[in-house]
């Protein structure tokens, strides 16, 4: 696609047409991906609780979050008397930039990504480290004790589970030696053996539960605990700015399923060399389903955790057993 609108236009503007085609193609494919995924995180929690689930709009529901999308657009934005409107607007916007941003380094197959940078996983724990802000800002923008009270908690917990995440990361890096996304998935290419998720199994299940939390998803829901903060710090929003949070929130969750496949799993390989014919999309897909099932279920039969649990996992378990893995695999090694 680059050669052919660099040949059409010219070196510089082909580039830029091929780039903005590229991203606006990525951001359409990732928001109908949602729209699916939000109906089937809906169904997973329906069928536990022995339920139907969304079912009334188009056949088996397929068009229910279109139809929630449209409702929330069409809806009059409610400003709060004493917001700071700027910030207060901005915070959402930003959330939803960052969570699309971070998917530019993804590589969904073999050269498809916005981006092949050699310091991929690097851009993507930077940018991923930046959504805590959109959170923060929408909490103390509206005004209000309780979005406030939510948003410190967000604060503290996304930042405590950042720690462990990083370290988890740093032992990919150190198996694969290198920290370009796609290099890493060719490292295991060759069969389900050679996925990093059997080396490295205790950091693969610190991954998955710190993504709950860095997520905000239940267990780990206490920003957005219904309980005592009602909607945490989307209690104030509505419209426009409540959509922007949500999609959001499960654009980051979804790109900590697609890090997990990415890192762990394999990314666009097949578990068996046999099954290569297939095209690497689907194989990376079919994973990406699978983690979020794993994070529905994990919402629908897990009860949230108290807070003084959610920081002594963050701290005194998760951050030590991370620790520990990097100097033991640097010394395994270095000794190697």
């Amino acid at each position: 696609m680059y050669e052919y609108f660099q040949s059409l236009l010219g070196a510089e503007w082909g580039y830029l047409v091929a780039a903005v085609l590229h991203i606006l193609a990525l951001v359409v494919a990732i928001l109908v991906a949602l729209a699916f995924l939000l109906l089937f995180d809906r169904k997973v929690w329906a069928a536990v609780q022995m339920r139907k689930g969304p079912n009334v709009v188009g056949p088996f529901g397929l068009f229910q979050s279109f139809a929630d999308f449209f409702k929330f657009v069409l809806k009059e934005p409610i400003l709060p008397a004493g917001a700071d409107k700027v910030v207060f607007l901005l915070a959402p916007l930003l959330s939803f930039v960052l969570a699309m941003g971070a998917w530019a380094v993804i590589p969904v197959a073999p050269g498809w990504e916005v981006s092949n940078i050699n310091i991929g996983i690097l851009f993507v724990f930077a940018v991923s480290s930046l959504e805590v802000y959109g959170v923060i800002m929408g909490g103390w923008a509206s005004n209000s004790k309780y979005p406030f009270l939510a948003s410190l908690r967000s604060a503290a917990q996304m930042v405590s589970y950042e720690v462990s995440i990083g370290f988890v990361v740093v032992t990919v890096i150190l198996l694969a030696g290198t920290m370009n996304l796609g290099e890493i998935v060719e490292m295991q290419a060759g069969g389900f053996w050679n996925w990093y998720f059997i080396p490295l199994f205790p950091m693969f299940v610190v991954f998955f539960i710190s993504a709950l939390a860095e997520t905000n998803r239940p267990p780990f829901d206490l920003p957005e605990a219904e309980s005592e903060l009602v909607a945490g710090y989307q209690i104030e929003y509505s419209s426009t700015p409540y959509l922007l949070f949500m999609i959001g929130e499960y654009t980051a969750i979804t790109l900590m399923c697609a890090l997990l496949t990415t890192l762990f799993m394999g990314g666009w390989h097949a578990p068996i060399p046999a099954l290569d014919f297939i095209p690497g999309v689907f194989w990376f897909l079919i994973k990406l389903v699978f983690f979020f099932f794993m994070f529905a279920m994990a919402k629908a039969i897990v009860p949230r955790y108290r807070y003084d649990q959610l920081m002594r996992l963050g701290w005194k378990v998760f951050l030590p057993l991370s620790l520990f893995f990097v100097i033991a695999e640097a010394i395994i090694l270095a000794v190697i």
